[in-house]
């Protein structure tokens, strides 16, 4: 499994949906998730690697056509450590993940989804670590 992932500065809260592949149709759906979840006053600006499937032509018209409500701020080449959302994975697997066993997969799984659970709620953890308070 596979989870986009974004948190909103505002409240600190996570937002994620697990797909089984990251494609240009599945990233897509994510944004209009992003869309339906974000207050519609405020212009939503999503930090983003340069993976292949972010510069995609199927999304050239839908960006397009929200081009007032989202921007995308590509970061350089190679450089996960500017990358807000990569905070959250390290802090995930810390707490999750390092120095446990889990006996099966859908264990370790268990452990990821109840955290993210868990910072679905406001929370100033996840707001810190993605923004300058």
């Amino acid at each position: 499994m596979s989870i986009f992932g974004a948190v909103r500065i505002d409240t600190g809260r996570l937002l994620t949906l697990p797909y089984k592949i990251f494609n240009a149709q599945t990233y897509l759906e994510f944004l209009k998730y992003l869309l339906k979840r974000t207050y519609r006053k405020r212009v939503i600006h999503v930090i983003l690697d340069n993976s292949g499937y972010h510069h995609a032509k199927l999304l050239k018209p839908w960006i397009k056509e929200h081009r007032h409500d989202i921007v995308f701020d590509f970061l350089p080449p190679y450089s996960p450590e500017l990358n807000p959302i990569e905070r959250i994975w390290k802090l995930t697997r810390r707490l999750c993940v390092h120095n446990r066993y889990f006996p099966e997969l859908e264990n370790l799984v268990e452990a990821v989804t109840g955290q993210f659970t868990r910072w679905e709620e406001p929370n100033l953890v996840l707001r810190r670590l993605c923004a300058i308070i």
